[in-house]
């Protein structure tokens, strides 16, 4: 949200709250229709599209990217 908002706390907290809600209705509609009978906790979910982006910021702070 930064990069599309900058740094200005005023108009990027509540975007960030906004996004942060959108985020999670998307992950917990995914574990409630992947598996139609049973559901997936949603924090798997989360951790399915957070990890890899988590790792990729590791990894740029790492190379002195960021």
């Amino acid at each position: 949200m930064r990069l599309l908002f900058g740094p200005e706390h005023r108009r990027l907290m509540p975007y960030s709250m906004l996004a942060g809600a959108i985020f999670l209705i998307f992950c917990d509609t995914l574990a409630r229709t992947l598996t139609a009978p049973t559901e997936i906790p949603v924090g798997v979910v989360t951790s399915v599209f957070g990890a890899p982006y988590f790792i990729y910021l590791l990894y740029r702070q790492k190379s002195g990217r960021g």
